[in-house]
């Protein structure tokens, strides 16, 4: 199969640290190429593949603060379409703006729909409903309004992770620096719970972090060191006693969560969104609805195997399932198209 993967420019593939959508396109192409098949990456310059790399940015745009978006997005997205002839299929991790371009092209076009950052992008969906392939992350992201092909969760390579039996005694908060994610509450629940708690990630909401993280960060009870890559990643979930995913938005997924099961360490989120979805209560951890509930359950995490969330992982969210299932897909979609 010939296939063309359209991955987000905000970043490098894969990402040296955030980057939730380019950690799945990147994912997604090695897979498919690993398969055998024939795959042309359209990302940044500066990405690291096995697949065919096509390029019109050299680095994402997050990372170079002199460069307009909008003249990279349109450069990077006419090149794809430009070549879709040559592909049998194409895989749009680029969000709605390559459906403007769809009808312009035979080659089918499955795009994953990694979350709505508001509801004035949906009628772009709508508007494309009908030749359009949609993936959803999660079933709980699923919009009313639009048909879908498939859900298909996100995976990992689980052998990125390494699991820890014996962790350390913090609390863990993994994400992007923003009030959606909870990192203020995070805190009161270490402090009320009389936990350490370590805050990685990046800033966000600049404002939020001045007023509502900073003043807490003492370097001892609370600390806060910033964003990380690979490694690090993997000692800090892998030593958390429980990473705290108090979200306040409807999450259409949270990578970090099952990132943080492949290290066997258990969850305490708020259950919104895919939460409850992706989460066995009192089993990989456990949905709490406010801070009291969370705070309580810091104090019944020794009631959690941590082999069971590996387990987790492996058996539900592992990068061969993921690949295996777009590929699924993809055949069925080619086939009706015959």
């Amino acid at each position: 199969m010939k296939i063309g993967v359209l991955a987000s420019i905000a970043h490098r593939l894969p990402p040296k640290s955030y980057g939730p959508w380019e950690q799945i396109a990147s994912t997604l192409t090695e897979g498919f190429v690993a398969r055998g098949h024939e795959v042309t990456l359209f990302a940044t310059a500066n990405s690291v593949s096995s697949a065919r790399l096509h390029a019109t940015v050299a680095g994402g745009y997050e990372e170079d603060p002199g460069v307009d978006v909008k003249v990279c997005e349109a450069l990077h997205n006419a090149a794809a379409f430009e070549r879709a002839e040559e592909f049998d299929i194409l895989a749009n991790h680029f969000d709605f703006l390559p459906l403007t371009y769809s009808r312009l092209v035979s080659t089918p076009m499955v795009t994953t729909i990694h979350g709505f950052s508001s509801e004035q992008i949906v009628p772009v969906y709508r508007a494309y409903d009908d030749i359009g392939h949609y993936v959803s992350i999660s079933d709980a992201d699923r919009h009313p309004d639009l048909h879908y092909d498939a859900t298909i969760h996100h995976g990992i390579d689980t052998a990125q992770f390494t699991f820890a039996p014996d962790p350390d005694d913090y609390l863990l908060f993994f994400g992007r620096i923003h009030p959606d994610k909870g990192t203020h509450l995070a805190i009161e629940v270490a402090k009320q719970s009389g936990r350490r708690l370590i805050i990685a990630g990046p800033i966000q909401d600049q404002t939020y972090f001045r007023d509502a993280v900073q003043p807490h960060i003492d370097g001892a009870s609370i600390s806060y060191v910033g964003p990380v890559g690979p490694t690090e990643r993997n000692a800090l979930l892998g030593g958390a006693r429980a990473l705290l995913h108090l979200i306040s938005f409807a999450e259409p997924f949270g990578l970090s969560v099952v990132e943080a099961l492949a290290t066997g360490t258990p969850i305490i989120a708020t259950p919104l969104g895919s939460m409850p979805e992706l989460l066995r209560h009192a089993v990989t951890g456990y949905l709490a609805s406010d801070v009291a509930a969370a705070v309580t359950a810091v104090g019944q995490l020794d009631e959690i195997d941590r082999h069971a969330c590996r387990y987790e992982a492996t058996s539900r969210f592992s990068a061969d399932r993921m690949i295996e299932e777009y590929l699924a897909l993809f055949q069925q979609i080619l086939h009706a198209n015959r």
